[in-house]
């Protein structure tokens, strides 16, 4: 089987179709495009969301606390709190394990969330650290937002630009390489400095205040990977523009020397969201220092359209632009 991600279809048929156990409390469950539940707590829901951190090395706790943390902004909760799970190489040691947890437990007050608690097992079979962590959050019960909540010609807006993830990870991780392909240092050293725009949780909130319809973290399969989730979610398509803007300067050189695809490269950072309020939503982005590009409108059928020509990506496989590169550069 391929590393990464299940394609939705096989997600569905060998995952999603074996849950038959529901409660009337859970008022969003397990389904394609939402990465987080909802569960009825009468005036308030809680958002709850498990993600892993596989594919980085440098920086791997902090991107665990903010890409899990991502995932409950989307839903338009505000985080509060995380369970850690470490599973840990035999090679490993007690100040690289210490290392790992200052830099989730630096991370975590920077966003004001605490650890609540967790599992840390050291196993023959995992090479390099696995870091796994379920944050949870609360928000009013009459401001979630749904992933599924797109509705037929809603504005789609992305923020901060596409890529930003995967390019901070390739320069950190992969920088001799970068540079062997002609990649410069100062583009390197800009993209090491990405990890101050991986968080959504500014944009998120502030989104989920003025009331859009659907939000969505851009995680693996970058923007080809987030519209597909959407449109399953919604039963909707997309008809996209994506304008030059949208790729910062930076990912698009390094995706440009290294034939990486920059849409469909992992963008934790970036939030998809969908609202009949652009216009309104954009300004207030700007306002609290937060740059958004519109890329498009929901339409009717379930396809993605870039410039008149739909995309053959569709039907995405799962497979994200970064392990693709990781497989043909492996250590």
């Amino acid at each position: 089987m391929e590393i990464g991600k299940l394609s939705s279809h096989r997600l569905k048929e060998t995952v999603l179709s074996k849950i038959t156990s529901h409660r009337d409390d859970i008022l969003v469950d397990s389904a394609i495009g939402e990465d987080s539940a909802i569960v009825d707590f009468g005036d308030q829901i809680l958002a709850i969301s498990s993600d892993p951190i596989t594919g980085a090395g440098k920086r791997a706790g902090y991107l665990a606390v903010h890409i899990a943390c991502n995932d409950i902004v989307a839903t338009g909760a505000k985080p509060i709190g995380l369970q850690v799970v470490l599973l840990l190489p035999e090679k490993i040691t007690d100040n690289e394990i210490k290392e790992i947890m200052t830099e989730i437990d630096q991370t975590s007050k920077e966003i004001n969330v605490q650890i609540l608690g967790g599992h840390t097992e050291v196993l023959s079979h995992v090479d390099k650290p696995i870091i796994i962590i379920t944050a949870i959050g609360k928000a009013d019960k009459n401001n979630y937002v749904p992933t599924s909540g797109a509705k037929l010609n809603d504005d789609i807006i992305i923020t901060k630009g596409l890529g930003i993830e995967g390019a901070f990870i390739l320069a950190n991780d992969y920088s001799k390489v970068l540079i062997e392909k002609g990649v410069s240092q100062e583009t390197i050293n800009k993209a090491r400095s990405y990890d101050k725009y991986l968080s959504v949780l500014k944009e998120g909130l502030k989104s989920a205040e003025i009331g859009v319809n659907s939000m969505h973290d851009i995680t693996e399969g970058g923007l080809i990977g987030a519209l597909d989730e959407v449109s399953r979610a919604s039963g909707l398509g997309f008809q996209i523009n994506i304008n030059k803007g949208a790729i910062p300067d930076v990912v698009s050189e390094i995706t440009g020397k290294l034939n990486i695809d920059p849409y469909s490269l992992i963008s934790s950072g970036s939030l998809l969201i969908t609202t009949n309020k652009s216009d309104e939503l954009i300004e207030a982005l700007n306002d609290i220092g937060i740059e958004s590009y519109k890329i498009g409108k929901m339409i009717k059928n379930r396809r993605i359209i870039n410039n008149g020509k739909e995309l053959k990506d569709i039907n995405w496989d799962g497979k994200d632009s970064l392990w693709k590169f990781i497989e043909q550069n492996k250590k």
